[in-house]
């Protein structure tokens, strides 16, 4: 695990990762991030449903990987750990996979511990760094997994906190992958509940968080270049549904577009 010299964890601005993890039913989180979590709750319903549909979609993606005899992954925006965490989809299926974990939350950083307990044949490490910082996340990586071999790449409800500069910086990971590798992405977007995502997004920003929901053109730009999965870029409960998924998608819309693509 990197990045032990982390900053303190500044509970006065609440964290994507302690939002979403409110979402989910977790306890690690603070008040601050509650508040905005309740908040996006009563303008936009569906932000429950959307962050257990993009945790099922991960599960699958990573299944759908490792079947396809993917063997390393990097998860860039880990958030706090949430059982089955990647890794122990991945390692279910192939007990010698690789996973390196990233993400830019000290609490995160503090319960890295939980995403480090790999199967023996495997490994798992934990790197404390910012997206939008390559670099500090390549290097490290480099570590545990290599590059010459397919990875997975796994940005999954992160996109929208990324300005127009995320698509350099998709194709500067990118540029990094061996062919065979896999993208597996998924965003929030404004065509399927314009108003409530709007309504979202106003409140991440007047908080300080950036978030910039993507039409459906704009979410298919990441993936130029490479070669869609079936069935393509749709609506995250319907990217190749187990039962759970189906039964989700009665519930009600979920404004989150989702696909998983091979680097040729």
């Amino acid at each position: 695990m990197t990045g032990s010299d982390a900053p303190g964890i500044d509970t006065s601005r609440p964290h994507p990762a302690r939002v979403y993890d409110w979402w989910l039913g977790g306890k690690d989180n603070y008040p601050v991030d509650e508040a905005l979590a309740r908040k996006i709750l009563e303008v936009d319903p569906t932000v429950v449903r959307g962050a257990r549909a993009n945790r099922r979609f991960m599960h699958r993606a990573v299944r759908t990987a490792a079947e396809a005899g993917v063997r390393q992954i990097l998860d860039i925006g880990t958030g706090i750990p949430t059982e089955p965490n990647l890794h122990q989809v991945a390692q279910e299926i192939a007990p010698e996979s690789k996973v390196v974990y990233a993400d830019n939350d000290p609490i995160v950083l503090r319960h890295a511990q939980a995403l480090l307990h790999s199967t023996p044949e495997g490994a798992t490490t934990y790197v404390h760094a910012d997206v939008r910082d390559p670099d500090a996340i390549l290097r490290p990586a480099a570590e545990t997994l290599d590059f010459s071999e397919p990875v997975a790449l796994s940005l999954v409800a992160l996109t929208h906190y990324l300005n127009d500069d995320a698509y350099g910086l998709l194709k500067r990971y990118v540029a990094e992958l061996a062919p065979g590798s896999f993208v597996i992405l998924s965003q929030v977007t404004p065509d399927l509940s314009p108003q409530a995502v709007e309504r979202a997004a106003e409140q991440f920003r007047r908080s300080g968080t950036p978030f910039f929901p993507r039409s459906l053109a704009e979410f298919s730009r990441f993936f130029d270049g490479l070669e869609l999965l079936g069935p393509g870029v749709i609506p995250v409960s319907g990217w190749r549904p187990g039962p759970k998924d189906v039964a989700a998608q009665a519930e009600g819309i979920v404004p989150v577009y989702a696909g998983v693509a091979r680097k040729v």
